[in-house]
């Protein structure tokens, strides 16, 4: 009696696992999560459409019908502002606030992302991931940005766990959504991309100088995702 229940117990484990290959078998206890994300758009309509052409035209010498970019590099940032209410707000309008004196003479254009992640981890699309936003000097047009509400004062690497697995879960989905991407960079590391062909800034004088989203934050990232081949910035400089 005993050895016919095993039989049996062993026959009815083959059968919920799959039998069509003699080869080792994995029960998925528990189903595949697909990546939550959730949109919530910022004012992209055709004034900031047009300010964006602008700014391809008169940055990167490039005169183009759509803003679509073909995404290079993806691109990691903090917001310095510790609420996800005020972090949207800053990037909502199509225009620059007023208190963005440091970057207004190269475009009043006004800074944008394709993703925000709250400190929750819960992470939203801002506008359509193919679409050129003002993120990082530079780099705009190869490289999708992911801000991460947090950094207080623009200095203290305060962002929390959720969102490292956060950052991880959609570094995973871009790679697999544009297999085009080939790196990914921290905001703090942005000029080291100076001495890739992806560089297009023209006007010279027109740097800043980043402090987020750190190295701590991009090295737990990076340690997570390294299966997907994705390139760090060149050493060097």
């Amino acid at each position: 009696m005993t050895k016919t229940l095993v039989l049996a117990l062993a026959l009815l484990t083959l059968t919920a696992c799959g039998n069509e290959e003699p080869k080792p078998l994995v029960c998925m206890t528990k189903p595949i999560q697909p990546l939550q994300i959730l949109d919530k758009p910022i004012d992209f309509g055709p004034e900031r459409i047009a300010m964006t052409k602008e700014y391809i035209k008169s940055h990167y010498g490039k005169s183009v019908d759509t803003i679509e970019i073909t995404p290079k590099i993806i691109l990691l940032h903090w917001t310095a502002e510790m609420s996800l209410d005020k972090s949207f707000k800053r990037l909502q309008p199509e225009r620059l606030l007023s208190d963005r004196k440091d970057i207004m003479k190269a475009s009043a254009l006004n800074v944008s992302s394709q993703f925000l992640v709250a400190r929750d981890g819960t992470i939203y699309r801002l506008m359509p991931e193919n679409w050129m936003a003002r993120h990082v000097i530079g780099l705009n047009y190869s490289s999708i940005g992911i801000e991460n509400v947090g950094g207080k004062d623009n200095k203290k690497d305060d962002l929390t766990f959720a969102q490292v697995q956060a950052n991880i879960a959609l570094v995973q989905y871009l790679k697999g959504k544009y297999p085009s991407i080939e790196y990914l960079v921290g905001h703090h590391e942005y000029r080291q991309m100076e001495q890739t062909s992806l560089w297009l800034e023209k006007d010279k004088g027109y740097r800043t100088v980043k402090n987020d989203p750190g190295d701590a934050f991009m090295n737990k990232v990076y340690s997570k995702t390294k299966n997907l081949g994705l390139k760090r910035v060149p050493k060097g400089r």
